[in-house]
């Protein structure tokens, strides 16, 4: 009989540590003035998304009470709620994402695995356009927090492999990067793509992958490379956050279909544009984790577990718990 490696998979904890909690859950209403913008963000948050973005630490506590005995976690990113809008080189971010990743450490050691998701380097906000990418919370990310770019895991047949969605995605994201780290920005890019080239170049024919990666944004730029792309046969499972709901993942996947819309202005053609790149996402066997709250609208976030049999035959079986808020 094969042996079986248990792992607990989470997403966007978006742990929210004292110096988050003391900005109030109001934090993205503040500097827009315009009040039915403001009307309008503060029921999508109510009623759809999260009502209080601030307030769901305990889920991570019920996530470590419930998930049981398993060989390894990983966490899928989103660490802080990153109410800066500049990722983890704002000290109330930085300090509740090392709070949340110092929790699961404790925990877990060199069980533990995790990957950089959007908020941990800044992500504008949904509307004001405030904030953005920094390269110092790129390295406040490395060093500061102990994340690592890309991780490569191998478990008899399998080989479990955690990448950095921004960096692939980079061609979509730079916008939201400052003019002056562009260029770096660029290279780091580079340098993390030789790393993924590498990695699925080693692979054995008999190896299967269990891709990480927050945002599937980066999926489509990532099947642009010959060395993934000649092995898409070979990815059992790529495992994304960032959705945080199924919901967004049905609706993504059904809007991908849809037909380029010629007579619709530059930004509209940009976001059906990203929309049919989703058609890519089949291509590499999507599942999301959502995040652990969910939200507002279904309250359908959870975690997720996966056993793997070490000769990947059968098929890793995969289970999601729901949490309740």
């Amino acid at each position: 009989m094969s042996r079986i490696l248990r792992l607990g998979i989470l997403s966007d904890i978006h742990y929210a540590a004292a110096a988050e909690q003391a900005r109030g859950n109001d934090f993205e209403l503040r500097g827009l003035t315009n009040p039915v913008v403001r009307w309008a963000l503060r029921a999508y948050r109510r009623r759809i998304w999260l009502k209080d973005p601030l307030a769901h630490n305990t889920l991570l506590d019920d996530f470590l009470s419930r998930v049981g005995p398993v060989d390894y976690v990983i966490a899928g990113g989103d660490y802080s709620c990153d109410s800066g809008f500049v990722g983890v080189s704002d000290d109330a971010a930085f300090a509740s994402a090392q709070e949340c990743l110092g929790k699961l450490r404790a925990r877990y050691g060199p069980r533990f695995r995790a990957i950089l998701g959007d908020h941990e380097l800044g992500k504008m906000t949904l509307v004001g356009r405030r904030g953005g990418m920094r390269l110092a919370s790129w390295e406040r990310s490395l060093i500061g927090l102990g994340l690592e770019p890309f991780w490569q895991v191998e478990w008899g047949s399998y080989v479990l492999l955690g990448l950095t969605s921004s960096l692939v995605a980079m061609p979509f994201c730079e916008p939201e990067a400052l003019p002056a780290e562009r260029s770096e920005w660029r290279r780091l890019r580079a340098t993390h793509l030789d790393q993924i080239r590498r990695a699925f170049w080693g692979l054995r024919p008999d190896q299967r992958v269990l891709l990480f990666c927050h945002d599937p944004t980066a999926l489509p730029f990532l099947a642009l490379e010959e060395a993934v792309r000649s092995r898409l046969g070979q990815i059992e499972q790529t495992i994304i956050g960032h959705l945080h709901t199924q919901l967004v993942l049905r609706k993504a996947r059904w809007l991908a279909g849809m037909p380029r819309i010629g007579f619709l202005g530059h930004s509209v053609q940009r976001f059906t544009a990203a929309l049919r790149e989703a058609r890519a996402w089949r291509l590499f066997r999507v599942r999301l984790c959502p995040s652990l709250a969910g939200i507002e609208l279904l309250k359908d976030g959870g975690f997720c577990t996966a056993e793997l049999e070490e000769t990947a035959h059968p098929p890793a079986r995969f289970a999601f718990h729901p949490l309740r808020r």
